[in-house]
């Protein structure tokens, strides 16, 4: 009983606590296909999509579309998301690379000239915590 408490205790004071993340992703145009959520940990793999730290998806619901990622250690993060209209699993783009499909990150919004950086987008999650993203 008394290691119990005491793992109970020091969980949060290790960042071992788990969290959940709820999303409201807002401005999704249609129901059609899926949005895909990606959380990253690190500003060296942000936007780098081999290098998520988190990845989930659900179905698109028109206007506002609802997530939740359960069990995420506390630390910092930073989420970027899209509108997977049709339902292929990538993030298509024009021949000059820009995205030709909607999407949103944290804390931040696609500037002119490309993405926001991790620092812009970043956030920390000590406990439970609820954002909103922008498409």
């Amino acid at each position: 009983m008394k290691k119990s408490l005491l793992v109970f205790v020091l969980l949060p004071v290790f960042g071992l606590a788990q969290n959940r993340l709820s999303i409201s992703i807002e401005g999704v145009k249609t129901s059609d296909g899926k949005i895909s959520v990606a959380i990253y940990d690190d500003e060296n793999n942000f936007l780098e999509f081999d290098r998520v730290f988190r990845f989930d998806s659900t179905k698109a619901q028109e206007g506002i579309t609802e997530l939740s990622i359960e069990s995420l250690p506390s630390g910092k993060y930073a989420v970027a998301i899209f509108h997977d209209e049709n339902g292929n699993d990538v993030l298509d783009r024009n021949w000059l690379g820009i995205p030709k499909e909607k999407i949103g990150f944290s804390n931040a919004k696609m500037k002119t000239f490309g993405p926001p950086s991790f620092s812009e987008c970043a956030f920390e999650l000590r406990a439970d915590k609820e954002i909103i993203v922008a498409l």
